[in-house]
């Protein structure tokens, strides 16, 4: 038997190395369903850190992520329970973390937004350097989802600090800081409607503001300070867990689809690397 041509076989390779898109389509539900998450995920880690000791809290909510992650990581394209699973999980978690270097290792606010902004402006950065598109719907190869996960967890840490900064240190409040930030993710959805603004920074523009709007909205809610209604941290999360998992059931029954990309057996030796 005559060995494949040399061409044949960098893109068997090539194929071997792509997946299909793991990330879902773009919707308006996408995005109702991710503030759900964000604002959950503020206040069920404020409750796990109230009614369990923190270090406790600390290592369940980062046991429970990299379960959620290795799960998702191991799946072979976009499943919906599994992919928002992933991200309520990196919700909770990213909040103990942003926490507990304010409280447990004493770094101010404004210290940890500066930071983490600068964390998140590395990672596009590489990202971009090495993809040459920071574009959800290329997410086809594992790199790039490892890039895209990345930037999720710091958007997560880094939307808990910058709400906090506002609420707190710039004595905004809750409610004046859920005003502030609507307006701010209206901006990029106004720009790329009227001005022009490309589709891939609108997108992480928003991406990055609804963290800090939903933990505004449950910390408003949930917590008895400032101007907080005082529900409570445990009954917003379960309010918020009960819309989310009647949401994803929608979006089941509608077909909710993984964003438009690459089929998995597209061929482009050039991406087959899978290092980071």
């Amino acid at each position: 038997m005559r060995s494949a041509a040399p061409g044949a076989r960098t893109s068997a390779a090539a194929s071997a190395g792509r997946l299909a898109v793991k990330v879902p389509d773009i919707t308006a539900l996408f995005w109702v369903v991710k503030i759900l998450t964000t604002g959950m995920g503020e206040t069920f880690s404020d409750f796990l850190v109230g009614h369990l000791n923190p270090g406790l809290a600390l290592g369940s909510g980062a046991t429970a992520l990299a379960i959620a992650l290795i799960v998702q990581f191991r799946s072979d394209r976009y499943h919906l329970w599994i992919y928002w699973s992933a991200v309520t999980m990196v919700a909770v978690f990213g909040t103990m973390v942003a926490d507990a270097l304010t409280f447990l290792v004493g770094l101010p606010y404004p210290v940890t937004t500066v930071g983490f902004s600068i964390v998140l402006a590395v990672i596009f950065v590489r990202w971009y350097a090495r993809e040459k598109t920071l574009d959800v719907h290329s997410i086809t190869t594992p790199r790039r989802e490892r890039f895209y996960w990345s930037m999720v967890t710091t958007t997560f840490v880094l939307g808990t600090v910058a709400g906090d900064l506002t609420a707190d240190m710039l004595h905004l409040g809750y409610l004046g800081s859920i005003v502030v930030f609507a307006i701010a993710i209206a901006v990029p959805a106004a720009a790329h409607r009227w001005a022009e603004l490309g589709t891939v920074t609108a997108f992480w523009s928003a991406y990055v503001i609804t963290r800090p709007l939903g933990a505004s909205i449950t910390d408003w809610l949930s917590s008895s300070r400032q101007d907080g209604l005082g529900m409570g941290a445990g009954w917003v999360s379960l309010g918020a867990t009960i819309v989310i998992v009647a949401l994803l059931g929608l979006l089941t029954t509608r077909g909710d689809r993984p964003a438009a990309g690459l089929r998995s057996d597209a061929v482009h030796p050039g991406e087959a690397d899978t290092s980071l």
